[in-house]
């Protein structure tokens, strides 16, 4: 993983951002790229502002930033785990009356005064206080004893102008008429977070006083010139090849012999399976950098192993580096090509890749 590429690719969304702040989303695992690092050299390029799905979480980018302003629990955290986010100085979302006052009671009993963000849902339908039924319970919150409401929250459901203009303006608009209640309560004016990635890019807008830069600090999402900011992909995955053999036309390869060679060929065997995080659905669909070429993986992707087709005459010997996600001789495969080819999106390919894979760093 290029850390260089991640700080730039920080460096580009902020610089678009004008007068909000960058909140950087490093959950399940920083996406993928590893959470410690991740937040180490964030926070060394000045990011001070961090948001992760559990506390857990959130203690380790503590202990990897520990100057940052805010490490933020987007998830309902539980109230027995007051006493450490008061310690160690992370701030939960309340999502629910209930929630507010099982918090407040364990910073009381705690003897803290814990801090904490509002989440309200003004469309997503997961957590947080239902706009505008829920509205007058989210301003509550801010009188509970042992809690001291800093911000408030929501998350759009849909921000593509083109598919449903008044979606995520309808959220915005939610979200701006529950402001004035709540804030009163609170007697300031809080700490204001709506958009994530793909809102920045489509609804400058909704900025606010931070925005959630998830997926497109990783360089997804947002490879376009002509946008408001653009990243490029910084994580690469490299494997090698375990074994080549030459073998004639009919050659049946894999569980079930799915494939068969149409012509006598060179056949790799790479180091790679589904317990990696290479999914089942890129047999006989996906392709991998060998020798700076694109070359298909045939037959079925199994536990541990894939098989790829060299053509013949390759060259190619066992131990050479294979890229199943990055760059090679001029060519490239990123994680949203695999994602195609699954159905699925790039988050999963990014977040699927095992930890037991070893992640190195460079541009420290």
């Amino acid at each position: 993983m290029d850390l260089g590429r991640l700080r730039g690719n920080a460096a580009a969304i902020q610089a678009s951002l004008g007068g909000a702040g960058m909140l950087a989303v490093i959950k399940s695992d920083a996406y993928g790229h590893g959470l410690e690092t991740v937040a180490a050299s964030l926070g060394r390029a000045g990011v001070s502002r961090f948001a992760v799905a559990y506390v857990a979480e959130a203690a380790a980018v503590r202990v990897a930033a520990p100057a940052a302003e805010l490490v933020l629990v987007l998830g309902a955290a539980c109230p027995a785990e007051v006493p450490r986010m008061l310690r160690e100085r992370l701030t939960p979302v309340v999502v629910s009356a209930e929630h507010g006052r099982a918090l407040s009671a364990a910073a009381v009993a705690a003897g803290g005064r814990l801090g904490v963000h509002v989440k309200l849902d003004t469309g997503m339908g997961r957590l947080g206080f239902v706009c505008p039924a829920e509205t007058a319970q989210a301003a509550e919150v801010c009188r509970l004893p042992g809690l001291e409401v800093r911000g408030v929250c929501t998350h759009f459901a849909m921000v593509e102008p083109e598919k449903k203009p008044a979606a995520a303006r309808g959220q915005a608009e939610k979200f701006r008429q529950a402001l004035p209640l709540i804030e009163a309560a609170a007697g300031r004016r809080l700490f204001r977070h709506m958009s994530s990635s793909r809102a920045a890019l489509l609804l400058p807008e909704c900025d606010q006083d931070a925005v959630r830069m998830g997926i497109s600090l990783y360089g997804y999402g947002a490879a376009e010139q002509d946008k408001r900011f653009a990243t490029v992909p910084v994580l690469q995955w490299k494997s090698r090849v375990m074994q080549v053999k030459t073998v004639p036309a009919g050659f049946a390869v894999g569980y079930y012999a799915s494939y068969k060679t149409p012509a006598p060929t060179d056949l790799a065997t790479i180091s790679c399976g589904y317990t990696d995080g290479y999914q089942r659905h890129l047999g006989n669909k996906g392709q991998v950098l060998v020798g700076g070429k694109r070359r298909p993986v045939v037959g079925r992707v199994s536990m541990n192993w894939i098989s790829a087709d060299l053509g013949p005459d390759s060259g190619v010997k066992a131990g050479d580096e294979v890229v199943l996600i990055g760059e090679q001789g001029g060519e490239r495969i990123w994680a949203d090509e695999l994602a195609k080819h699954c159905g699925t999106i790039a988050y999963e390919i990014l977040t699927g890749i095992s930890r037991q894979i070893e992640r190195r760093y460079v541009g420290g």
